[in-house]
């Protein structure tokens, strides 16, 4: 009974901390860029777009096919940051707990 209640205690301080790891990885903030830095997008861990900025070169008429390309592109970037500073977080958090592979956390 004794091991089952500090289990339960450490499932709580687990909770806290993956809400703690939630609210930090909603608050970081990821750049993306494409078009070798013509098109920067800062987002945050969750994927809200906080701003672009757009080279003015790249505001020409006859380039706008290119411009929404490399918009999708460095969005995309940012995206992926994002998840991999949050898979960082993530790890930094749970180093040493038993879970098992290919377990994604948070949930």
């Amino acid at each position: 009974m004794r091991d089952l209640m500090g289990m339960m205690g450490k499932v709580k301080e687990m909770q806290a901390k993956m809400e703690q790891l939630q609210e930090e990885i909603a608050a970081a903030r990821v750049e993306g860029v494409s078009g070798g830095g013509m098109v920067q997008i800062e987002m945050t861990g969750k994927g809200d777009m906080l701003s672009i900025k757009i080279d003015p070169s790249l505001l020409n008429g006859d380039e706008a096919e290119m411009l929404e390309d490399l918009i999708v592109a460095a969005h995309r970037d940012a995206k992926d940051r994002a998840g991999e500073k949050a898979e960082e977080m993530t790890k930094e958090l749970t180093a040493g707990l038993p879970i098992p592979p290919g377990m994604k956390l948070p949930f």
